[in-house]
């Protein structure tokens, strides 16, 4: 059921921490100039949601590690919080290779892409830090 998924003690005080820098990432965000820096945008966006997902693994007991880890990540939201479409999952999973892009191989998204997929990456933002808050309560 949770292949690929190691088995851990949750851990609120850990979850809280990461929600933290997921919320500083944001802010950063915020102040970066999106006509400018679309790609590192779009980077930092996976980065938060990749950072929320992990630590509602965390919270509810497991951790990912090694080759496909972040991939393991997604399929896990994918399996447990139904309130995710499979839309919003495989725009987390594109953002997750678009990322990869950037990160490896010096790509650049489009200023039109960001502005396109911002709101729906806001609504999966939102999503996940309302489900990890419930959890951290």
């Amino acid at each position: 059921m949770h292949d690929g998924l190691i088995k851990i003690r949750p851990d609120k005080y850990r979850a809280k921490s990461v929600l933290k820098m997921s919320e500083t990432t944001l802010e950063m965000i915020r102040s970066i100039d999106s006509k400018k820096f679309p790609s590192i945008i779009i980077k930092e966006y996976y980065e938060v949601i990749r950072s929320l997902i992990t630590a509602i693994l965390i919270a509810d007991g497991f951790k990912t590690e090694g080759e496909g880890a972040h991939k393991k990540l997604i399929e896990y939201l994918n399996s447990n919080y139904k309130e995710f479409s499979q839309y919003e999952i495989s725009t987390i999973d594109n953002l997750r290779i678009m990322r990869n892009k950037i990160a490896y191989e010096g790509f650049f998204v489009n200023e039109s892409y960001l502005k396109r997929k911002k709101e729906l990456i806001s609504t999966i933002i939102e999503k996940l830090e309302k489900i990890l808050k419930e959890k951290l309560i």
